[in-house]
């Protein structure tokens, strides 16, 4: 992740219609819904249902260029 994303960090992202805030948490984790979870990438598997690379579904990444 870069070096501006840290403790106290929001992410708002939209997905399926609703926009959905995530808090990234001291030890690297994330909050999102009242719920922890332990990187980015599980909060991405749990809003999507399907494994993602947690920093690039939020746009904390560039998609390689082919």
């Amino acid at each position: 992740m870069p070096a501006t994303v840290g403790d106290g960090t929001r992410i708002l992202k939209t997905w399926g219609g609703e926009i959905h805030e995530v808090v990234i948490t001291a030890d690297g984790g994330a909050i999102w819904n009242g719920q922890s979870y332990s990187s980015l990438s599980a909060v991405a598997r749990a809003m999507t249902g399907t494994n993602r690379n947690g920093p690039r579904f939020f746009g904390l990444r560039e998609v390689a260029k082919p």
